[in-house]
């Protein structure tokens, strides 16, 4: 786990362990590659956080900016949230078969993918998810989920 004081994403990398840091980083510059622009990096929540501003998006039922990805170092694991396939239920589809076709077990909760290693994941798959969803399209995404 990382120390809680840590305030920005490369304090909070410098804070994990050697193994974890590899893993973090290589999935981090990952992320940066594939992600659509007008999403911004920040540490939030205790993770390294990729969302929707709020000087861009402000109508939120928190006040704080929307999370598209979160990146985390758990305590047993690594979680990778792609909020996009909890509101996206043919986006979490797409997932689940990419898991499959890769003979490997999806660990996830609602939106959190949970492994040990980046060969657990079909980082293919993940790539395009990350890369499928616009700001301006996870933003209507959200109004939709609030509106139900």
């Amino acid at each position: 786990m990382v120390h809680e004081s840590s305030t920005t994403v490369e304090e909070y990398l410098q804070d994990l362990p050697a193994s974890r840091r590899k893993i973090i980083t290589e999935l981090r510059n990952f992320i940066l590659k594939k992600i659509p622009k007008g999403y911004q990096e920040t540490l939030r929540w205790g993770m390294i956080s990729y969302e929707v501003p709020l000087d861009r998006y402000s109508s939120t039922y928190n006040k704080q900016p929307l999370s598209y990805i979160g990146l985390a170092s758990q305590k047993n694991h690594i979680g990778l949230y792609l909020m996009n396939i909890y509101q996206d239920k043919n986006v979490e589809g797409f997932l689940r078969n990419a898991f499959a076709e890769k003979g490997k077990k999806l660990n996830m909760g609602k939106a959190c993918i949970r492994f040990k290693k980046i060969d657990d994941i079909p980082l293919n798959a993940i790539g395009r998810i990350i890369a499928s969803t616009s700001v301006n399209e996870f933003i209507d995404q959200y109004e939709a989920s609030r509106n139900n």
